[in-house]
Parts: structure tokens; sequence; C-alpha cells
């Protein structure tokens, strides 16, 4: 008898976006498995051509509602090589600041509302507020926290108006600061204490062979912005290297690319891949947690990513403490560049991933060449990989349980689908 399996998710739930999944099995062998993103191109690539280099950061940071900040440091890192400018620490710093109160935000909105109800067999967070009020009501809090440090220092919560190429468009007061600090000691508590909640959850406890590509920082703190390019598997290189080892590829069932390694295949990048990468350099507080739970580095599965994401949280509120402690107003709130042709390239470590930016500028500051790959479009073809390989169990179960574990499966990268959908180029022949 011939035996047909066929899941059809139609929309994906509980992630950014709108996507769906389809996957044929007959007789035991895969006849398809497409992660399709139907959302349509943004072409944000093709309307910030002719626009002027300072306008870049401001208008690609609405690529994304939950992770702005990347998107202006990817931009505004890009443009800064271009134009020689060198931030200093103190500004360096400043921006790490911001960025792990996104971290904080997004992490906190993924894991408790959207990820956690998955392992513990519940539909949503209403379901799990019903049973564990305090951990939602806690999770709520640190995502209130992060959003304050976005608003003290980006000037609100969503699309922050305070930064631009070289820093900010004005000193950023360290009693402004002073503000944030307060609150640093009863969230690094919270987040303490839904960390050891998350490491007590039942997690599939299979081990994938994956590649983990994530940046490295030059300093040895836990990356965030900037740095070299590595994975678990030998990839070390520069920023300017990215295109010459990463390669997109288009499918024909989708509206955003894909991403491999050259002559490899399919990657992972995020926050478990961060933590892989580096582990040492995470706060030995968050260490010392994890470990009491018998967890630590390399994290063997990519459920096992909102341990990862957890554990970020925890590191970001001590990080912010650490870094208000350390800082020192600059002279001025930014460094001028001198224009000129160029081209230059950034990556940041958003909360999904590394965030690629490359731009070309002529001489008068106009772009000319843009090219943008989000976290998401890098993991969409390992998606589909990873589904792949967790088809048996997948298609031993009954529909309604097979479904749930592939919707997890795709959750446990959080995909942000607006920020993959790219312009597609058309060639036309006309016999």
């Amino acid at each position: 008898m011939n035996k047909i399996v066929e899941i059809n998710i139609k929309p994906l739930t509980r992630v950014e976006g709108e996507g769906e999944v389809e996957i044929v099995v007959e007789n035991g062998n895969v006849k398809k498995i497409q992660v399709e993103i139907i959302e349509a191109p943004r072409f944000f690539e093709a309307f910030i051509r002719g626009r002027k280099y300072l306008e870049v950061p401001d208008f690609v940071a609405r690529i994304c509602g939950i992770c702005p900040v990347p998107y202006i440091y990817s931009s505004s890192r890009a443009m800064e090589k271009i134009l020689e400018i060198n931030i200093p620490k103190e500004i360096q710093n400043l921006r790490k600041t911001l960025l792990f109160g996104e971290w904080i935000s997004s992490h906190a909105l993924h894991v408790f509302l959207l990820h956690a109800p998955d392992f513990m067999k519940l539909n949503d967070v209403i379901e799990l507020a019903k049973i564990k009020p305090e951990i939602v009501r806690k999770a709520l809090k640190l995502k209130a926290f992060g959003n304050y440090v976005m608003e003290k220092i980006g000037g609100r919560s969503v699309h922050p108006v305070s930064c631009r190429i070289g820093g900010f468009y004005r000193i950023i007061r360290r009693e402004e600061l002073e503000d944030i600090k307060r609150e640093c000691k009863d969230k690094q508590e919270i987040a303490k204490e839904l960390l050891e909640w998350i490491l007590q959850l039942e997690i599939p406890k299979i081990k994938c062979d994956y590649e983990y590509l994530s940046l490295q920082d030059p300093e040895g703190e836990y990356p965030t912005i900037g740095g070299r390019i590595v994975s678990n598997k030998g990839i070390n290189i520069s920023e300017e290297e990215f295109e010459d080892n990463i390669e997109e590829f288009q499918v024909p069932y989708s509206t955003s690319l894909r991403c491999r390694i050259k002559g490899r295949g399919t990657y992972v990048t995020g926050p478990i891949a961060r933590f892989n990468n580096n582990y040492k350099a995470l706060r030995g507080e968050v260490r010392d947690v994890l470990e009491a739970y018998g967890f630590k580095a390399p994290l063997v599965n990519t459920y096992q990513s909102i341990i990862a994401r957890t554990a970020e949280i925890y590191h970001s509120t001590l990080e912010i403490e650490r870094l208000i402690d350390e800082y020192r107003e600059p002279e001025k709130p930014y460094v001028e560049g001198k224009v000129k042709a160029g081209w230059g390239c950034g990556v940041t470590e958003a909360p999904r991933g590394i965030l690629y930016h490359s731009y070309e500028i002529n001489s008068e500051g106009y772009v000319e060449k843009a090219r943008i790959i989000a976290p998401t479009t890098q993991n969409l073809a390992h998606i589909e990989q990873d589904i792949l390989m967790q088809i048996p169990e997948i298609i031993s179960k009954p529909i309604e349980e097979a479904q749930l574990m592939v919707e997890m499966i795709v959750r446990n990268y959080d995909p942000c689908i607006s920020c993959s959908v790219h312009a597609i180029k058309v060639k036309i022949i006309k016999n």
C-alpha cells in the first residue's frame, strides 16, 4: 500500500511575519519540505539607492520593529568604514548598552510569550499565564526593562531616534543612565530566576551536528558589534570576507532568499551560535547557573536555543550595569567623517543572529549599491534541513503531534520573516 504523509501548516503561528510549511513523505521518502515565505518583497535595498548616506540608518531601521538597533548599527558601521570614522570607546560601549536592551526585549518576548508554551504542551502564553502567572509577569517586567533601556538611550523603544552615523545626535548624560542602573539589580534577580526555570523544562535531548556561525569579539567580550566571523567548523574571516564565503540563492516558493556556506552547505546563526562559539565570554554568573543545572557549551540541538536566549537575557542585565559603571561622557556626541566614494560593510549580532550590510556610495555621499542579509535569511535553508533530519520521528507521530513538532522546529529559530523578504531580480527574455 502506498503510504503518504502530508503536513500542511498554514499559517505558521507564534512567529513574526507570514509563513507556511508543506511536507510530503511517500513510503518513507521525503518528496517535499518547504518553509514558504509568502510576504511580498519590501524593496529596501532598491529604494535607498540615490539616498544620502546619512539617511540610510533611519531608513533600514524600519525593516524591523523588533530589532531596529542592529539595522542602525550594521549600516552605520559600513558607512563609518568608508568615511574612515573611528568610534571612541565611550560611544561604542553606549551602543552596546542600547543593543543589550534590545536583546532583553526581543528575547523575553520570544522565550516566554512564544516559545516556552511549546515545551509545556500548551497552545499559547494565555494558557501558560493560567498555570505560571508569576513567570509571565516577571517575563513582562524584563521586556519592559529592555524597552526602558532603549527609550532612555535611543529616545524611544521602537525605531530609536538618537542614533546616527558616527555616534549619537546628542551626548547621553551619565545621570540619565543612572536611572537605568537603579533597575539593574532587580532585573538581574528576575533574569536569573527565569533562567533557572527554563533550565528545568523538558527539552528534547537529540544530538545534531550543525555548523554555527557568529561574530567573535577581538577583545574577548561576548560578541555584539563587529569582529571576526567564526564557526565551530573552522571559519574565521573578517567582515569584509563575508560575501566571499556566504552565498544567497533563490527558491521558487519563497520571497526570501536562502544562504549557505560556499562549497559546504547550510548553517545556524543566532543565540545558540553565539553561545557555542563564545561560551567563555559569557558572564561568570551566567555560566555558574548553567553549569549548576548540567548545561554548558556546546548546546547540541536547536530546541536548546531557548537556553541560549535566556542566558543572554541574564548576561545582558549584568553587562548593562557594568557598561554604565564604566561610562564616561564623550566630548562630542558623534564623529564626523570625510565624504568620499567607497565600499564598506558592517556586521552586528541582532537578537536572531549576524546581520550583514554592505554599501557603495559615490563621491557626493549618495548610495549606489546596497546589500542586506538578515539572520532569518541565513537560517531558512537550515530550518528545512533541521526538519529533514527529524522526519523519521515526525512522521511516526499522530498528525497533530507531528504538526506541533514541525512548528517547534521553526520556532526554535525565532524567525523574523518580514526582515527576510527581499527584492527579486527578474530577467525577461523575449523571443
